[in-house]
């Protein structure tokens, strides 16, 4: 639904043209382009999505019918919770609304929601039983941080497949959705990113591991929830810088995802 500009309702392209929001939109865009070199898409069919800066109302999402490595920042979309596009060409593709939107309203801490069918996590969702053995450093990021959905009810085509999904989360910030992919969300755009980089190299080395035919060497529960405290501690930004990282190359490679 496009906006009327005859609604009291409607918002000026001035209050949603701010410099936070454009950042926002260059971080996105570069998130959307490092995946898509990554190999972490599946056709046009997955969807990352960022709550307007300063909005607790409005979500920023890639528009239905775009290939990841087509994404620019001025492509994305601004979106209401009622499907409503407010600014911007195109709609989200109808999983993307009913899952972020919704993901988004019931979870206000989720600042961002990067949903994908990224090969090895997603291998790891076809599996009986916990995704992740807690057995490679990279794995022990997530450790006490993951759920698992064991309800795969088809697509999400409404609301009610949105607040399970949403609801499943319970006060985790990565789903594995069994039969399906995963949703990392994250109070910022760059720690969804580097949670959801990190997520599938542990999935990639775990899936490794596991095709030698040799028993996984899984680290005790201590030693795994000391490991997950370390990764947090200090004052070093790593997902800041890791996300810079992406841009500099961008920047380099394909500086046209900032337009």
């Amino acid at each position: 639904m496009t906006p009327d500009a005859n609604d009291p309702g409607h918002l000026s392209n001035s209050t949603l043209d701010t410099p936070e929001i454009r950042q926002a939109r260059i971080d996105l865009a570069a998130c959307f382009r490092m995946a898509a070199r990554l190999g972490l898409h599946e056709g046009i069919c997955n969807h990352f999505s960022f709550m307007v800066p300063g909005r607790d109302d409005l979500f920023m999402v890639n528009p239905d019918g775009y290939a990841f490595s087509e994404i620019t920042a001025s492509k994305l979309l601004i979106c209401d919770f009622d499907g409503n596009v407010i600014e911007g060409d195109g709609t989200p593709e109808d999983t993307a609304f009913y899952i972020h939107a919704r993901l988004h309203m019931r979870h206000p801490t989720a600042r961002a929601a990067f949903h994908t069918h990224m090969p090895y996590a997603t291998a790891l969702s076809m599996l009986e039983g916990e995704p992740l053995v807690w057995a490679g450093q990279s794995a022990l990021k997530f450790y006490g941080r993951t759920i698992n959905d064991e309800d795969y009810n088809g697509l999400a085509l409404d609301t009610d497949e949105g607040d399970r999904i949403a609801d499943a989360m319970g006060d985790k910030e990565i789903a594995f959705l069994k039969n399906h992919g995963v949703m990392v969300t994250g109070e910022s755009i760059a720690k969804a990113w580097d949670d959801l980089y990190y997520l599938e190299r542990a999935a990639e080395a775990q899936i490794i591991a596991m095709s030698t035919g040799r028993p996984l060497k899984p680290v005790s529960a201590d030693i795994a929830a000391k490991t997950a405290h370390q990764m947090t501690l200090g004052n070093r930004d790593s997902a800041g810088l890791h996300l810079e990282s992406i841009k500099r190359i961008l920047d380099r490679d394909e500086p046209d995802y900032a337009a």
